[in-house]
């Protein structure tokens, strides 16, 4: 399986923005390495903009060019189609019911086997969830400590689009999120320029 190996904190200094959300991520970050500290050109403000959020949700470069070549074909908003495309990866729906401490995290966990998806085994971090799906954690892994303390103690992870069941350690995707519920600092029509150049 491919993955980003670029250090994260190092990742979030060079792009200028916390795209993993720990809070230490950027206490290094006024030493002028950010690529935003520098005047870009408009293509390298699209660019910018494309890698941090490929780098939200830590997406290869192939595979998010396959999701932009997808929402591009949408009726809807392509920024917003591409934004509920990456939004629905298991991975991250695993994230944000607070399983896990970040995407990475999140994404290891799915590898292994650890969640079940309307009651069958998914280990792929890029399974796409749909509305009224069930993601439970296997009830083996219930009884390690950290995803239990991770899912129970997280109360920052509430989203409206999401039920979570403290009680059978499972959440629900009730309905795609809306654009403005999710959590990201991106301007996401600057990603869809840059890729309607290339087209």
């Amino acid at each position: 399986m491919a993955k980003m190996r670029t250090p994260r904190f190092k990742l979030c200094r060079r792009l200028g923005l916390n795209v993993i959300g720990h809070p230490n991520a950027m206490k290094r970050a006024d030493n002028g390495s950010a690529r935003n500290a520098r005047k870009l050109s408009a293509y390298g403000i699209q660019l910018l903009e494309k890698q941090r959020l490929r780098s939200y949700y830590g997406v290869m470069e192939k595979q998010f060019s396959t999701y932009v070549k997808k929402a591009l074909k949408d009726k809807e908003q392509t920024g917003y189609s591409l934004i509920k495309r990456l939004e629905c990866r298991l991975d991250n729906i695993v994230y944000r019911l607070g399983f896990a401490n970040s995407v990475a995290g999140a994404r290891q966990m799915v590898v292994h086997g650890h969640f079940l998806v309307n009651g069958s085994n998914v280990n792929i971090p890029s399974f796409n969830v749909n509305i009224g799906d069930v993601i439970t954690l296997r009830e083996k892994s219930q009884k390690n400590e950290i995803f239990k303390n991770n899912f129970l103690s997280n109360i920052v992870s509430t989203y409206p689009y999401l039920d979570k069941d403290e009680n059978k350690f499972s959440g629900t995707l009730l309905r795609y999120p809306l654009r403005n519920e999710v959590p990201i600092e991106i301007n996401d029509s600057l990603v869809v320029e840059f890729y309607s150049k290339l087209s």
